[in-house]
């Protein structure tokens, strides 16, 4: 990986570009740059989380998956799904499943 920016740079400088944008004259192009620049932090703060949930799940973030013409490549795989890895449903009620327990904490039903 290269060196550059990091993650927390880029919110610094996204923080900044918003104080500064508290100069601009036309309230409605004010309003205009801070939403863009508020959504920007904010999904700065989802891929930051995100980055975090699937390494501490042992999933590399950065793992770049190509397309494959093959029939059998794999499926996108959603967010959701991502964070359920390792983890399944009772048979029974449907409740998440800790890995760690022989049994439902919904309903008791044995594995």
């Amino acid at each position: 990986m290269s060196e550059g920016p990091s993650l927390s740079d880029f919110m610094r400088h996204l923080q900044a570009v918003l104080e500064e944008s508290e100069e601009i004259g036309d309230r409605i192009e004010r309003d205009s740059r801070q939403l863009q620049i508020e959504s920007a932090i904010q999904e700065a703060i989802i891929f930051g989380n995100r980055f975090r949930e699937l390494q501490e799940k042992g999933i590399d973030p950065l793992h770049i998956v190509l397309p494959n013409s093959r029939e059998d490549a794999t499926q996108h795989v959603s967010k959701l799904e991502t964070l359920n890895v390792g983890h399944s449903n009772c048979g029974s009620c449907g409740a998440r499943l800790e890995n760690d327990l022989d049994f439902c904490p919904s309903c008791g039903e044995k594995r």
